[in-house]
């Protein structure tokens, strides 16, 4: 039997972590949630993410220095971002790093479904 897809969230709201969370299983994934980029760096056995989703703006290190961090290594996840400062400039930023999406915050349901089945190939 194989494992469900598992989506890591890094964000800092825990009440979006929580209805992503919801959201996610109910679609048959698993997830790990967590409150900072520097909580998900410390995770190591981050080879079972299939996909991450990044809000950009956290206390400490954010979703774009997370990105850049990640690009130094060889076997990082298909990413999408989300942000409540949806602007030109950080979207042309996530983009150029490899995200495969940014989705404006309040992140509307079916478009972010859209966009991780796209992100993991579906």
């Amino acid at each position: 039997m194989s494992r469900p897809p598992c989506i890591a969230v890094v964000d800092d709201d825990p009440a979006i972590r929580e209805a992503l969370d919801d959201l996610f299983r109910s679609l048959g994934y698993s997830c790990r949630l967590f409150a900072s980029a520097e909580a998900f760096l410390a995770f190591t056995p981050r080879a079972g993410i299939d996909c991450l989703l990044l809000d950009v703006q956290m206390p400490g290190m954010n979703g774009l220095d997370l990105q850049r961090l990640l690009n130094k290594q060889a076997d990082k996840p298909p990413t999408l971002f989300m942000t409540s400062f949806n602007d030109g400039s950080t979207r042309e930023r996530a983009l150029a790093g490899g995200a495969l999406g940014v989705l404006g915050k309040p992140v509307d349901d079916r478009e972010l479904i859209d966009s991780l089945h796209r992100a993991m190939g579906r």
